[in-house]
């Protein structure tokens, strides 16, 4: 940093202050999509992962994402109460519930699916076509190199 350079000016130019500010806009945007199909972010995931792995036993589906078996509970507990997932016992193992998407479920992730396109679409809007495969290429290179992708 020069003797010049205002503190603040330098820290909003870091890649970690720009990736942090656009990861912000994303999430509020897909958050605000969701949202207009009754859904949050944890339900998305969880409802997603379900789809994708179902039938699933609920302590796979909280490994899997990643939530504390508490949060899975109740994230469970609102998708069955919207009738977007069944729990019932797993054949394999009583002890154990095995979680399934309803009909009403796939045509919910198909919604959401929808709403979750428009909003990335509105986040990248300021790109080119050109500009956007460049920087998801890019941004998908540094999450690669951090182990998370």
């Amino acid at each position: 940093m020069s003797e010049n350079e205002p503190a603040l000016t330098r820290i909003r130019s870091l890649p970690s202050w720009l990736l942090g500010r656009a990861s912000a806009r994303g999430r509020r945007l897909v958050g605000e999509a969701l949202a207009r199909e009754g859904m949050r972010m944890p339900h998305h995931a969880v409802l997603s992962a379900v789809a994708d792995l179902g039938p699933v036993a609920q302590a796979e589906l909280g490994r899997t994402t990643g939530f504390d078996p508490k949060d899975m509970v109740g994230i469970l507990n609102d998708l069955q109460a919207d009738d977007l997932v069944t729990r019932t016992p797993d054949p394999g193992d009583r002890r154990k519930n095995a979680i399934t998407i309803t009909p009403e479920g796939r045509r919910r992730l198909t919604r959401l699916a929808k709403l979750g396109d428009e909003a990335n679409e509105a986040l990248l809007a300021p790109l080119t076509p050109a500009e956007r495969e460049q920087f998801l290429a890019l941004l998908t290179r540094v999450v690669e190199a951090a182990g998370q992708a």
